[in-house]
């Protein structure tokens, strides 16, 4: 719909030219008020009309010269000419002056006059078109656009007085339609506008989706407080031999905790460096490790003074589904951040740093969330960002794959050494530098079985299967024994049962269920201790 013409009376046709008016100024509103007009006199009607002068060539009903320089005016008609187009709709009559002109735009750029304000904001210089929906615009509902023209070059023109005859009619029905025209044609206007002033009408995206909140129960929340305290340990033996690992801060003395297997190519005079997110890298010494556990503890090198430990969380209380957070350096690739869940508890893993030293047992953690080759010694987190557990171990179906690197990835099987049990063995490596592992005085079968953890006939060494004087030779217990419960945890082979002894302290007192000649018994001992790996 072409704007031209809209929102001004059409006169009817002279039945004789019109007088032409000098320099008239184009597009000049006109005001619809008489009081207070001034008034020009009109010449004396001549008795008879000029003589015709043809109308100026190219120029389209332009006034005769002649006529001009007399200041002839015709006479005013007995009765106004019939429109054939008069009560009907303007939208029924394309190309009809005052009308719409097929092709046009609805309220485009460049119509005149423009709408007549529907709300304040058309009078707000620079107020932009935002009326009912304000879509697109930065102040949402109703916003006001910058840099538009309504309200500054168009002023709000008062509607036609009653009785005007066909003129106010047609008029009032142009208003009305410039009016939803105008509407649509500034919200368009606003919706197109951009910082370009050239005339373009390329709708420009917006710049910003808004804030985002980063509560601190969410992963991103989480990871934002951990990672500052988590860092990538490097060992190397003395033969230039080594690998990736992670640890993460234990306390404010410089102690990071890690897992046995990360440092043991630096245990014997090799290197150890630490290096924390934002680059800063430190020299450290181990101050002990557990072989069994799985479980070490280094010391920075001149400590920063600002270092903040990780929250220690209650193992004992996670729940199968609870959320789960891993950081780690998984392939060399520090800070990596996976999620997951709880998948199991107290799952038995048996576990070697690959040197041919003693294996690790561990009633782990078990998680989904992706844990790789460099995770290890790295924390496993809870929603609320506590440490639950360390990773130290995955199970993989293969090895090899993206890269070739010939070593395993995670296929959702991954197990993490409870906190409750790291933090008891971090805090005496510290103290004395040495680990102290619960036990019951026996030897136990390492063969995998349903039936349980058999008593072995003879211990390693050719020494006795049952410690003389230990707890289970206080509790009666002799080689053959098949123990299948400790407590209320079910025993299926002689891996599960050291490492559910090994979840305990050296004093508790625990239950033992076994089978002896077909027959179940029960009995109650108290765990002793052994201080070192040997």
């Amino acid at each position: 719909m072409s704007t031209e013409n809209e929102g001004t009376a059409v006169p009817p046709a002279p039945s004789a030219p019109p007088v032409p008016v000098a320099s008239p100024e184009p597009s000049r509103p006109h005001p619809t008020s008489d009081a207070g007009a001034p008034t020009t006199p009109l010449p004396p009607t001549p008795s008879a009309p000029p003589p015709a002068t043809p109308s100026a060539p190219g120029v389209a009903g332009a006034a005769p010269a002649s006529a001009a320089e007399a200041g002839w005016l015709p006479p005013a008609p007995s009765a106004p000419p019939q429109d054939p187009y008069a009560g009907a709709p303007q939208a029924a009559h394309p190309g009809h002056p005052g009308g719409p002109t097929a092709g046009g735009a609805v309220g485009g750029a460049g119509a005149w006059p423009p709408p007549p304000p529907a709300t304040p904001s058309y009078a707000d210089p620079g107020a932009g078109a935002g009326a009912g929906t304000g879509a697109g615009t930065a102040e949402g509902v109703g916003g006001a656009g910058g840099g538009s023209d309504w309200g500054t070059t168009y002023a709000q023109h008062p509607a036609p007085k009653a009785g005007r005859g066909r003129g106010g009619l047609v008029a009032a029905v142009l208003v009305a339609a410039l009016a939803a025209g105008g509407l649509g044609g500034g919200l368009g206007y606003t919706l197109a506008k951009n910082d370009d002033t050239s005339g373009s009408t390329t709708v420009s995206a917006s710049d910003s989706g808004g804030s985002v909140k980063r509560d601190p129960g969410t992963v991103a929340g989480v990871a934002a407080k951990a990672l500052p305290s988590t860092v990538t340990i490097e060992a190397e033996s003395t033969n230039g031999e080594g690998g990736t690992g992670t640890g993460f801060v234990f306390d404010t003395q410089g102690h990071i905790v890690t897992n046995n297997h990360v440092v043991a190519d630096a245990v014997d005079g090799g290197k150890l460096t630490a290096t924390f997110p934002d680059g800063k890298k430190y020299n450290a010494e181990v101050v002990g490790h557990a072989q069994g556990y799985d479980v070490a503890v280094i010391k920075l090198k001149s400590a920063p003074s600002d270092l903040k430990p990780l929250t220690l969380g209650n193992s004992d209380k996670v729940a199968v589904g609870d959320s789960t957070i891993a950081i780690g350096a998984p392939f060399g690739l520090s800070n990596t951040v996976t999620t997951g869940i709880i998948s199991a508890k107290n799952r038995p893993v048996a576990s070697s740093d690959g040197t041919g030293s003693n294996a690790s047992y561990m009633s782990a953690l078990q998680t989904d969330a992706s844990i790789n080759p460099g995770n290890s010694g790295g924390p496993l987190l809870d929603a609320q960002g506590n440490v639950i557990g360390i990773n130290s171990a995955i199970q993989s179906a293969g090895s090899g794959g993206l890269g070739s690197t010939g070593q395993a990835g995670s296929i959702g099987l991954g197990f993490a050494i409870p906190i409750n049990q790291a933090k008891y063995v971090a805090q005496q490596l510290i103290k004395t530098g040495k680990p102290v592992y619960a036990k019951i005085g026996a030897s136990v079968s390492l063969e995998e079985s349903a039936g349980g953890a058999k008593i072995s006939d003879q211990g390693s060494g050719g020494t006795e299967a049952v410690e003389a004087g230990g707890p289970a030779a206080q509790a009666g217990l002799k080689s053959g024994d098949v123990i299948t419960k400790l407590d209320d945890r079910v025993i299926d082979s002689g891996p599960t049962l050291i490492g559910e002894i090994w979840t305990h302290k050296p004093g508790d007192k625990v239950t033992l269920t076994y089978e002896r000649g077909g027959k179940t018994h029960t009995v109650d001992l108290t765990l002793g201790s052994r201080t070192g790996d040997s």
